[in-house]
């Protein structure tokens, strides 16, 4: 957010009794460069956006490689070299564009997992180079990213910003009524979006239009969940629509950014410091996708299906079912008064463990089977595993990046700790002793088809978990279908545990990069193309051993050592596969991951 100007000691309002973790934008040399382009901005008001960003993706819980590629590409239309330092919650970096050199250090209070601000982050980067004069660096179509951008702060833009593309579109054609997907004559009858300049080629217009329209289209059904957003917001009012020019293929025309400016070969006076971060506000600021009782439904699904895929029973799904939903709620409710993880940890696995060994006493007063099912609640606190942060970590020590990598690793270690000791608290105290679940007997090929089922839940659910839009949690949930189904056939057919989660994870990258390979080739459509790590990492989340994890801290509080340390590296060796699978599956498909440079 932008702070207030100087207060009347000459000291700035961001200077107060306490830390704050905000980039403080009054200082003087960024206000008065504030209305100005920011490409004749200063040094100060450039590396302000460009450590704002990697701020922003940072707590969206991606990797520090990814972090630094971000800063990149926001600095490069700059004409700003920048070299960061990034860590698990704080980043240091240097900006230089010849002239002068400025050095910033922010700080996060906490980490966490935004999915969808890892994906709007990308349309922004494409968005700020196109309207800069340089091309779009991460989707074909830039016209998807402009319009995107544009609709951040439009009415509806809370629940799903194309659903707001495609009304402001209806508005401008004059419709009243939404176009539906398969409503074929509405769609030839749309005259178009936005005003292109005169002398623009009306094939190149066709094509754009085309994208943006049918991205909007295909979104009309995401996002239903309005109740989830918060009422306040901040005060950033649109930008009228600009006169503007679909891309050539080539990207040889960009947009022209302020009405009636138009300067051959390159681009007019283009955005100003202030229209670039009321932007990132509008990201900053925007609320979960989902609320919380949603979020509690999707956690109980998700765990369900685990339960099944390790090999639970019916019983064993209800108690996980009820335990994980009634956890996550308050897990989320907790979060929201930013309380400590920690802690919040600790109470939830609690209550999520309580909850699932209630259920089946209760259904014990029914049928006493269910009081046999003692491993059950296991599967109930499954939704805190932090599967983001292990397997980024992973990925940034494949980047030797060992301080973020090493940071990571140690902060899924005590969210593990946490939760596993208060399992065990819980498991001792009502007399638990988990032994696994008992063979279900099905049909192979039933339970093959089952397992699809279940995996294609779980890592719907988790995507969910993560704030994933609806379209991004459907394609994570195919591919983690696939892969989780195809592992586990193998492991039956005796390959070990550990190779399963490698071949699954390097099966899970490399359908991640066919899909979104797939979309830039125009094979798929262009809305559809969402960032690898956001597909990757649900669809093998469910592939981390926490039973493993689980077993080994309740053996460990029993003091039986030698069962506890076969736990543990067990689930050591899962761990340590998951992120080499995924590495492998970027060497493989990404230059950039292929050679040291």
């Amino acid at each position: 957010m932008r702070f207030g100007r100087k207060q009347n000691d000459g000291t700035a309002t961001a200077v107060t009794k306490y830390h704050t973790h905000s980039i403080p934008l009054d200082m003087e040399d960024i206000e008065r460069d504030w209305d100005k382009p920011i490409l004749e901005a200063g040094i100060a008001a450039k590396s302000s956006v460009i450590v704002r960003v990697g701020m922003l993706d940072l707590s969206a819980g991606t990797g520090s490689f990814r972090v630094r590629e971000m800063m990149h590409r926001i600095a490069y239309p700059l004409g700003v070299h920048v070299r960061a330092d990034v860590n698990l919650t704080d980043i240091a970096a240097a900006c230089t564009d010849g002239k002068e050199r400025i050095t910033e250090v922010i700080d996060l209070p906490t980490t966490g997992v935004n999915t969808e601000r890892i994906w709007l982050l990308e349309h922004f980067a494409d968005w700020f180079n196109t309207n800069l004069g340089k091309g779009s660096m991460y989707h074909a179509t830039a016209a998807v990213s402009e319009e995107v951008v544009e609709h951040l702060d439009a009415p509806g833009a809370d629940a799903s910003v194309l659903r707001a593309v495609e009304r402001d579109l209806e508005r401008e054609m004059g419709h009243e009524t939404p176009l539906g997907p398969g409503d074929a004559s509405n769609q030839d009858a749309t005259p178009g979006v936005g005003r292109a300049r005169d002398d623009v080629d009306g094939a190149q217009r066709d094509d754009a239009r085309d994208a943006v329209r049918n991205a909007a289209q295909a979104h009309a059904g995401e996002g239903s969940q309005d109740g989830a957003r918060r009422a306040a917001r901040p005060a950033c009012p649109r930008r009228r629509r600009r006169m503007r020019m679909p891309l050539s293929d080539r990207y040889a025309v960009h947009f022209a950014h302020m009405a009636g400016a138009s300067v051959p070969g390159g681009i007019g006076p283009g955005l100003t410091v202030k229209q670039v971060h009321e932007r990132l506000d509008l990201i900053e600021h925007r609320a979960p996708l989902y609320p919380a009782w949603f979020s509690g439904l999707c956690a109980a699904l998700a765990c369900a299906s685990f339960v099944f895929l390790l090999g639970g029973g019916v019983y064993d799904m209800v108690g996980a079912f009820f335990g994980a939903g009634i956890g996550q709620w308050l897990r989320r409710r907790l979060l929201a008064k930013h309380l400590n993880q920690f802690f919040v940890t600790f109470v939830c696995v609690c209550v999520a463990a309580l909850i699932c060994v209630g259920a089946l006493r209760l259904i014990g007063l029914v049928d006493p089977v269910a009081l046999q099912h003692d491993t059950a609640y296991i599967g109930a606190i499954l939704f805190v595993i932090p599967g983001f942060p292990l397997i980024t970590g992973g990925l940034d020590l494949a980047k030797i990046d060992f301080p973020s990598g090493i940071q990571r690793l140690a902060y899924t270690l005590t969210i593990i700790l946490m939760a596993t000791l208060a399992a065990w608290m819980v498991a001792s105290t009502v007399q638990l002793h988990p032994e696994g679940f008992e063979p279900l007997g099905l049909d192979p090929a039933v339970n093959n088809c089952l397992r699809f089922v279940a995996a294609f839940v779980g890592v719907w659910g988790f995507s969910v978990l993560f704030n994933s839009p609806q379209r991004m949690c459907f394609v994570a949930a195919l591919i983690g279908a696939a892969t989780d189904t195809l592992r586990l056939i193998a492991v039956d057919y005796g390959l070990s545990a550990e190779l399963g989660a490698f071949l699954g994870a390097l099966l899970a990258g490399l359908l991640a990069s066919a899909w979104r390979s797939s979309v830039r080739r125009g094979w798929l459509p262009p809305h559809l193309d969402y960032p690898r790590i956001c597909l990757t990492v649900p669809s093998i989340v469910i592939m981390v051993p926490g039973m493993y994890m689980y077993q080994a801290m309740f053996y460990l509080g029993q003091f039986d050592t030698q069962l506890a340390l076969d736990w543990v590296f067990r689930a050591f060796m899962v761990i340590v596969c998951l992120p080499i699978g995924l590495a492998m599956a970027r060497v493989i498909t990404d230059k950039s991951w292929r050679y040291d440079v």
